[in-house]
């Protein structure tokens, strides 16, 4: 597996794999073409199906400005390498000069087809999280003092930016209220959210209402082409902001102690990704939202000094019941059903750590086991479900 720094990645929504990629690659071929006078750049599958609604096309122009750029949106093509595929061409005076083929791998990552030099170094020699519990058993190893001893000490500094700009991200949402572009006229609720007492307001009312708040801030920050953290992707990085800014409110944890419930949670985004997927184009929702739930289960596990297996069984359980979870955007963009989706994993990954406190010891679903059956759900997927806006609610709801 990779660094965590190549998971948690800071950057503007509203999606890592439709915008924050694109816009590296283009900034990548543009440096690499320094005479090109004109570019052209073609999207396929995903990117094609649902790039407009997710500004696809706004974020290459603006990372190649102010040289012309020609958007085309290939919905036809098949066969390829991933869903979310890109060409990107460049011409001098009419004539190609140079080309190359990039994918959109999830959270942000890109892979350039036929150089497997430039992809960042494997630092885990361990690849799942039965081989990494066992290696942390046999050394009286907590999952974060694990990741400081395979990434340094400098660890720390880069997830101490990355709880700041969650953060952030959580006071910014919850300062403004509006309609959130791209046509749909969708209202934002963090803030109504957040001061609008229950009528019958109970201690637990108060809880969902504030971390389904935070979730929201967060989310709609990333639908307003706000700053965020990919966690692991823009569409799903309200989750584990919402859980840990209101449990260090709560509880009063230490910034110490919410930087390794980061590293915990960010381990087993890392996992998914490695031996899954996060990216909702190739596997749906499932691979960004659940993957988001098991990230904050493991980190609120962490937050309360859960054992190794109990902390399984919490991500365990975040997973399973976001199997089969369809990624179906409407009209494309990052909010219906998305915002409200991450409240909802939000106060799943809570009530995942509440039931693995009482019951892991009777477990028999384990996360490897469960990530395995998300990816091979995702294959078995139609495209219809797979951020293509083709099926469910994108094609249910009428504006």
């Amino acid at each position: 597996m990779k660094t965590l720094k190549d998971l948690y990645k800071v950057g503007n929504g509203p999606s890592s794999s439709h915008t924050m990629a694109p816009s590296k690659a283009a900034r990548l071929f543009l440096a690499e073409q320094p005479d090109a006078d004109l570019f052209e750049v073609i999207l396929y599958e995903s990117l094609a199906k649902t790039g407009k609604g997710h500004r696809t096309d706004r974020a290459i122009t603006q990372a190649m400005s102010p040289l012309p750029v020609s958007i085309i949106f290939d919905t036809i093509t098949k066969n390829l390498p991933h869903p979310n595929t890109m060409d990107f061409i460049a011409y001098k005076e009419g004539q190609e000069i140079g080309r190359l083929r990039v994918l959109s791998v999830g959270g942000g990552a890109i892979e350039i087809l036929g150089r497997d030099k430039e992809r960042l170094p494997e630092i885990y020699d361990l690849n799942s999280y039965n081989e990494i519990a066992f290696y942390c058993k046999e050394h009286n190893l907590r999952i974060w003092e694990y990741i400081e001893l395979i990434e340094g000490i400098e660890i720390w500094d880069y997830l101490r930016e990355i709880w700041t700009v969650m953060k952030q991200s959580v006071r910014d949402g919850l300062s403004v209220s509006g309609i959130l572009p791209g046509g749909i006229g969708l209202e934002k609720k963090a803030k109504y959210l957040q001061n609008q007492r229950h009528m019958d307001e109970s201690p637990q009312t108060y809880e969902n209402r504030t971390v389904c708040a935070y979730a929201y801030a967060v989310s709609e920050q990333n639908a307003d082409n706000g700053v965020v953290v990919t966690a692991p992707t823009c569409g799903s990085s309200g989750v584990l902001p919402a859980v840990l800014v209101y449990m260090q409110e709560k509880k009063g944890f230490s910034e110490k102690d919410i930087l390794q419930a980061l590293a915990t949670g960010g381990l087993i985004g890392n996992l998914i990704k490695h031996n899954a997927s996060i990216s909702g184009a190739e596997c749906g929702c499932q691979a960004e939202i659940g993957a988001a739930c098991c990230m904050a289960s493991a980190a609120l596990g962490e937050l309360f000094h859960m054992d190794l297996d109990q902390i399984e069984y919490a991500a365990e359980v975040a997973m399973e019941h976001h199997l089969g979870l369809t990624c179906d955007p409407i009209k494309g963009l990052v909010q219906i059903p998305c915002i409200e989706r991450n409240a909802v994993a939000a106060m799943r990954a809570m009530n995942a750590v509440s039931l693995a406190n009482f019951l892991a010891s009777s477990r028999k679903i384990s996360f490897d086991m469960v990530i395995a059956t998300m990816y091979q759900t995702g294959l078995d997927m139609h495209n219809h479900y797979k951020e293509t806006s083709e099926g469910g609610l994108a094609t249910a709801y009428r504006l």
